[in-house]
């Protein structure tokens, strides 16, 4: 089975979890298939199947130790454990203030344009955000100070932009989060599912030419709030 092959599901994150339990986190473990099986409710079989696809998928790295085998968890798999408990705290601790980013204006991949041109997308901004988004994003990067603000984003709610197939490509699913830039204009913070920016980047989309509307310059300061309700 080759890795393109592979996906994340569930069971790999149960198993995930399980092993932090054990301490793999920060060091290696030793455990048996035994042990796995026994934390994942599952055969011996199918918890080295889960071992070995966890490991092809970068989550773990495997050494054997005679019988038993030492297990650590890589630092894929330690994001996906992260996005999980961000999750989490979206479902059992509601946010309970506005969020409020600030970040600093930059010329991006210009692939915004091309996306936002996309009906399947469109559509679904349209219908699901309310309004007909302009062609492309403004491209925000994060300074240290709002780094926690930005990764706590991901507790606030957010619309669910489906991903879809044509005859020349797949695109992935999105998150989008309802905001207001400079306190005028309503707009919304899209997260790819699968982002090629880092976690210090924030791609903004509006009815408007956002840098039109504001006259905004690469290094210019930009405030976004995101509100505890879209």
């Amino acid at each position: 089975m080759r890795r393109a092959e592979l996906e994340m599901k569930p069971s790999h994150l149960l198993a995930l979890y399980k092993l932090s339990e054990m301490g793999a986190t920060d060091k290696e473990v030793v455990c048996s298939t035994s042990d796995v099986a026994k934390g994942i409710g599952s055969s011996q079989q199918t918890a080295s199947r889960r071992l070995i696809e966890m490991e092809k998928l970068g989550l773990i790295e495997r050494a054997r130790n005679g019988r038993d085998q030492k297990v650590r968890i890589t630092g894929e798999g330690l994001r996906q454990l992260s996005d999980m408990y961000v999750n989490l705290r979206r479902v059992f601790e509601a946010p309970k203030k506005d969020l409020i980013i600030t970040g600093t204006v930059f010329t991006g991949l210009r692939e915004g344009s091309y996306y936002m041109s996309r009906d399947g997308y469109r559509k679904q901004f349209v219908s699901k955000l309310g309004f007909d988004p302009f062609p492309g994003t403004l491209n925000l990067r994060v300074g240290k100070e709002d780094l926690d603000s930005r990764k706590i984003l991901d507790t606030y709610p957010f619309v669910y932009i489906e991903g879809f197939a044509n005859e020349n490509r797949t695109y992935g699913p999105a998150k989008c989060f309802m905001a207001m830039v400079n306190e005028e204009v309503r707009s919304a913070i899209v997260l790819p599912i699968r982002a090629h920016y880092g976690e210090d980047v924030v791609e903004l989309i509006a009815p408007v030419s956002l840098r039109k509307q504001f006259k905004l310059n690469d290094g210019d300061k930009v405030r976004v709030r995101v509100p505890t309700k879209p």
